[in-house]
């Protein structure tokens, strides 16, 4: 595959914590790919209750060889976010992304914020200048327009919502899809009470408002939105308002239980380690499951699930 060097662009700025929309534009056209996946929770590889080292470590070396142009993680990329010793081994885990050079834009989850908030946004913003202090921003590439929310505030409410609403109502008619990237799910099967199961959660009043506003746009809208979610630590696909919603929270924290329909793809298995692989086309987008299972110690790679979204 030919290597893709992605060129940075960025526009304005914030002060550090403050919400400050920067743009940052990578300069590679269709086709190209990149991956999305969350909930990492880099931190000490013996903590085992928190998160899988092996499992981290093989999903970062399956993701530098599928050769993205960037990758986009959702959230709780460290365990704690105030911890410096859990960012040293990010560091550490993910250092062949640095040897190829693949850029990553990242989400903020819930535990990237753990502890005192400018010292867990310190760490957080050194390890990604590009976003210049932004704790939402937007990344524009060739015919697409990614999203990133910060859903540790109200996204239909305040300076993020206004930020939203003017990034979707002032699309380029050359953009073909639109992706949405924050760390809660608008839509899950998963939930609180699953707590007693390994743990869970429900879908938050705020998100299921931003789905809302987003589904009432849809059909006025000439791109395509897609939807990519973490925080639950599993694998869904669904379909609400003309608009598919993921939830890619398989980067190695402790897996969650996920009540499946039967004609689910996944059905039965309930660890589901994996990255998602966004192949974008002219017109279309084939999204991949790529689902990560140790056997005789050796990873083992199946893809249960992939659709293909076609451009409006």
């Amino acid at each position: 595959m030919r290597k893709i060097v992605a060129v940075l662009v960025l526009f304005s700025a914030s002060l550090v914590g403050q919400s400050g929309p920067v743009e940052i534009g990578v300069a590679v056209k269709a086709p190209f790919r990149f991956v999305a996946f969350g909930d990492t929770r880099f931190t000490n590889p013996q903590d085992t209750g928190a998160s899988n080292a092996a499992v981290r470590q093989a999903l970062v070396k399956a993701i530098a060889d599928a050769h993205p142009a960037f990758i986009s993680i959702g959230g709780d990329i460290v365990y704690n976010g105030y911890d410096v010793d859990d960012w040293k081994i990010y560091d550490n885990e993910t250092a062949l992304w640095r040897e190829k050079n693949i850029p990553v834009y990242p989400a903020l989850g819930n535990h990237d914020l753990h502890g005192e908030l400018q010292q867990a946004l310190g760490n957080y913003f050194a390890r990604f200048p590009d976003l210049q202090q932004s704790r939402y921003y937007s990344v524009r590439t060739a015919d697409t327009l990614m999203l990133v929310l910060d859903s540790s505030e109200d996204e239909t409410a305040g300076k993020q919502e206004q930020w939203l609403k003017q990034k979707l109502d002032s699309l380029t008619q050359d953009t073909a899809f639109v992706f949405v990237v924050l760390h809660h799910p608008p839509y899950t099967n998963s939930s609180d009470t699953e707590l007693l199961r390994g743990g869970g959660h429900s879908a938050r009043s705020s998100e299921k408002k931003l789905a809302e506003m987003l589904e009432a746009r849809q059909p006025r809208m000439h791109a395509q939105i897609i939807v990519f979610a973490g925080h639950v630590h599993n694998y869904e696909r669904h379909e609400h308002g003309g608009i598919t919603y993921f939830v890619t929270g398989g980067g190695g924290a402790h897996p969650y239980h996920i009540p499946r329909a039967k004609d689910d793809p996944l059905r039965g298995m309930d660890v589901n380690y994996h990255y998602l692989l966004v192949e974008v086309n002219s017109g279309s987008v084939k999204i991949t499951m790529n689902r990560l299972e140790f056997v005789n110690g050796k990873p083992n790679w199946t893809q249960p699930d992939a659709v293909t979204i076609k451009a409006k």
